[in-house]
């Protein structure tokens, strides 16, 4: 393996709106404020709260910790650590599988993102005007049916996603993230403000904030740990990369609590700006993708000043979807020149060519390849298991673990910049114990449903 200098952030907050860039991807926007609506409203944003800081702290500490330790991509930066501590080198099969998931995910996931860009494009040249319900469905599976106009805005989506990752940390992504992730929490409070005046915004705030504890059963627990745990990006292997830039004078703590407080707002925000919408129009609150790309249209048609509104959220998904995926592609590049020799520019390329070859049969089983796959579902379908059922909780119960029971109490100490106190006791203690054993419960029940 070629030693690697690789840069460093230059700011905490460069850090900060890479990491964040990276959480907040295109789940935020739909698929939160559905599960919150549907369980509870303000007591699942409460149980999810719980999870989030009760796994998702400990578990993203743990991962940044591995990776600044390290310094390298995941599977360098497991074995550094476990070198460091006396432990078998094996342990770098974590990061292996870490960087399999973001390979795996990035390959289906470059092509929605070129789905929301091609919507961003529609919504520039005609804000949708016109379009009613069944004219949003047809355009929308005429666009699945046509290989053509999927490669070229998934190949856009890659092109744009590989030129800030190509021109390297400092001046492509965080010169990047700088501008994007402002400019992101910026069109969530600007559409969020416009709707307080729509008439489904009260509506909407008691879809998402009236608390129904009744509906709180071990089922939303689960929905709520493991929402918590994949929203975060644990066990995707940007988080260990992100950490490996991370210089030493960075708290990692209070940086883990701002992560998840910023993911947690922008989930929150994105359903101020899609409920009340769907709620004026009495649209299908249960939409999931299709919310986006066959529903909102329709509303868009009828809005007042729906035009700006449909450019201004489909420019917030993009942004959302682009800084996800360079989290997503920056730990290959990094892999590619640590075990490759190649220089930044090479690997970056090389990642990008791979992935884009790949993402053909993504593209292909929405219509040519649709019949082929494992127990009846399509291709996208089998990776989603693999990676979100077993690839992710595997992962992220192994760094859980690594960290509790192989990582020294003297080096965790040292990377987490903690006193040896009830902060740092109750980290220790939550990622030896209930942390593990929750990722387990969701990579049990993900399995066995």
């Amino acid at each position: 393996m070629a030693t690697v200098a690789h840069e460093h952030w230059s700011s905490r907050f460069g850090f900060l709106m890479a990491t964040v860039g990276f959480a907040v991807g295109l789940g935020n926007i739909w698929r939160f404020p559905y599960i919150a609506g549907e369980n509870g409203g303000a007591a699942f944003v409460l149980v999810y709260l719980v999870c989030a800081f009760l796994i998702g702290v400990p578990i993203l500490m743990a991962e940044l910790l591995i990776g600044r330790r390290g310094g390298m991509s995941p599977p360098g930066s497991m074995r550094a650590v476990a070198r460091l501590e006396g432990r078998s080198s094996a342990w770098a099969a974590v990061g292996y599988m870490n960087l399999a998931a973001a390979f795996l995910i990035e390959v289906v996931y470059c092509v929605i993102t070129g789905w929301v860009l091609l919507y961003l494009y529609r919504a520039v040249m005609s804000g949708f005007a016109g379009v009613d319900s069944v004219q949003a469905t047809a355009a929308f599976e005429e666009l699945l049916g046509s290989n053509g106009t999927m490669v070229f805005w998934t190949w856009t989506s890659l092109a744009l996603a590989g030129g800030i990752i190509y021109a390297g940390v400092q001046q492509g992504i965080e010169r990047t993230v700088r501008i994007l992730m402002p400019s992101l929490f910026i069109l969530l409070c600007v559409l969020a403000v416009f709707n307080i005046f729509t008439p489904g915004f009260d509506a909407a705030l008691e879809y998402l904030f009236s608390a129904d504890f009744s509906k709180i059963t071990p089922s939303v627990w689960l929905a709520a740990v493991g929402q918590a745990f994949f929203s975060i990006g644990v066990g995707m292997a940007g988080m260990m990369t992100f950490g490996a830039y991370l210089p030493r004078n960075v708290s990692i703590t209070s940086s883990v609590i701002i992560i998840i407080c910023a993911d947690t707002a922008v989930a929150l925000l994105a359903g101020l700006v899609i409920f009340p919408v769907v709620f004026t129009y009495h649209l299908d609150p249960q939409g999931g993708p299709g919310l986006i790309f066959q529903t909102l249209p329709v509303a868009f048609a009828q809005i007042p000043g729906g035009h700006i509104f449909s450019i201004l959220f489909f420019l917030l998904v993009s942004v959302a979807a682009i800084t996800s995926m360079v989290g997503l592609i920056e730990p290959i590049t990094a892999w590619l020149e640590e075990h490759r020799g190649f220089r930044r520019h090479k690997s970056a390329l090389v990642a990008l060519s791979v992935i884009a070859v790949l993402s053909l049969l993504s593209i292909l089983s929405y219509n040519t390849l649709a019949g082929l796959g494992i127990g009846g579902k399509s291709l996208n379908d089998n990776l989603d298991y693999l990676t979100n059922q077993v690839l992710l909780p595997l992962g992220g119960l192994a760094i859980a673990l690594f960290a509790g029971w192989f990582v020294s109490r003297k080096a965790s100490l040292e990377e987490l910049g903690l006193p040896d106190g009830p902060v740092y006791k109750a980290w220790r203690f939550l990622v030896r114990w209930p942390v593990p054993i929750a990722v387990a419960l969701i990579f049990v029940m993900g399995v066995g449903g």
